[in-house]
C-alpha cells in the first residue's frame, strides 16, 4: 500500500473535502493567470487540438478529463464539452463517467442516488454534460455514465441490474465490445481506470487472479429516471486489492501493440485509445501472462 493510499484511508472525508477545496483555490488562482497573460483556448483551438490528437469523426467517445490540466477555456466546461461534440460529430456518441463517489466503493453512504439529480464528482466537465448535454444517465449507483447521442438509451439501458458495477449491461462495457475511443484528457490509467475493470470483469471476476470484490455485496437506494424507487444490490472494489493498482505500468503495452497513444490536447497530456483493442491487448496478455493492472510486468 503506498503513502498516498495509506493517508487516504486514515484521514477523515472532512479533511481530504477541504484538501481538494484548498488545491482547486490553487488551480482557479493560477487559472486566472493565464487568461490575464492571453493564453486562452478556445473552441475553435479545442478542436483544432483534438482533431491533430486522432480524434475521430463518426466514432463513439468516453472520455475522462480533468478541467484545470487543459489550460484556460474560454467559456469553461460548455467550451469543450460543444468542442468534444463538433469534432465526433450528431451521430456519434459522447459518454462521461458520472459517479457521485468520492471515497472507497465500499464507504460510500448508502443514501439515495437519483438518475436526475445526484452530481457527478468526477469533475467540472463531466457534471456540466451530465446536466446540460446528456440524454441519458446510467442508473447504476455506483459507477453511472451520462451519455448524448442516438444510443444512448441502448448504453445506458440495464446497468442498475448487473451484479458490478462494470458488467455486461454496463456503458463501460458496451463502449469495449462496441467499440470506439477513449480519451484521458489531462488524466492517466491510475485516476481513470474504469475501463480497466471492465475488462476484469470480461475476464470473469469470480475467476480472476485477485479478488477484486469485497464478498458481500451492497445495497443502495436508487430513484429511476422515471421516478421509480428500487433497491440496486452491487459488488464493491475490495479495497486491499486496489491499493495494488499499477495502471499506469500498462501503458508501455498497450502502446507497443497500437491499442493507445499518449497526444497533448490544449495544454493536457491525453492519452488516446481505440476501445476494442485496448480490451484485446489487455485480455489477450492475462491469459498468456498474468499482466494485470496489478501486475503489469505479467505474474
Amino acid at each position: 500500500m503506498s503513502v498516498r493510499d495509506v493517508f487516504r484511508s486514515l484521514v477523515p472525508i472532512v479533511i481530504l473535502d477541504w484538501n481538494r477545496r484548498r488545491k482547486k483555490t490553487q488551480v482557479r488562482n493560477a487559472l486566472a493567470h493565464k487568461k490575464n497573460t492571453g493564453a486562452v483556448w478556445t473552441k475553435e483551438r479545442l478542436i483544432d487540438s483534438l482533431r491533430s490528437a486522432g480524434v475521430q469523426y463518426g466514432v463513439d467517445l468516453l472520455v475522462h478529463s480533468a478541467m484545470s490540466r487543459i489550460g484556460y477555456v474560454e467559456g469553461g466546461p460548455k467550451t469543450v464539452v460543444d468542442a468534444l461534440r463538433e469534432v465526433i460529430g450528431p451521430e456519434a456518441n459522447l459518454l462521461m463517467p458520472s459517479s457521485p463517489v468520492t471515497t472507497l466503493q465500499a464507504k460510500h453512504p448508502q443514501e439515495v442516488f437519483s438518475v436526475l439529480e445526484t452530481p457527478s464528482k468526477m469533475g467540472a466537465i463531466t457534471e456540466y454534460f451530465r446536466s446540460n448535454i446528456a440524454t441519458e444517465r446510467s442508473a447504476h449507483p455506483l459507477e453511472p455514465v451520462a451519455v448524448d447521442g442516438p444510443d444512448a438509451e441502448w448504453y445506458t439501458r440495464g446497468h442498475h441490474t448487473d451484479g458490478t458495477p462494470y458488467g455486461p449491461q454496463s456503458p463501460w462495457m458496451k463502449h469495449l465490445e462496441r467499440g470506439g475511443q477513449l480519451l484521458y484528457l489531462g488524466t492517466t490509467l491510475i485516476n481513470s481506470g474504469t475501463s480497466l475493470h471492465a475488462v476484469e470483469d470480461a475476464i470473469g471476476w469470480k475467476s480472476f487472479a485477485f479478488p477484486i470484490y469485497l464478498e458481500a455485496s451492497k445495497s443502495f437506494p436508487v430513484q429511476l429516471k422515471d421516478g421509480r424507487n428500487v433497491t440496486v444490490v452491487t459488488k464493491c472494489h475490495n479495497p486491499d486489492v486496489s491499493n495494488l493498482r499499477k495502471c499506469d505500468g500498462l501503458i508501455p503495452l498497450l502502446e507497443t501493440k497500437g491499442a493507445l497513444s499518449r497526444v497533448t490536447i490544449g495544454e493536457a497530456p491525453a492519452l488516446l485509445a481505440d476501445a476494442q483493442a485496448f480490451k484485446s491487448v489487455l485480455l489477450a496478455a492475462y491469459r498468456e501472462n498474468g499482466t494485470t493492472m496489478y501486475t503489469p510486468q505479467g505474474s
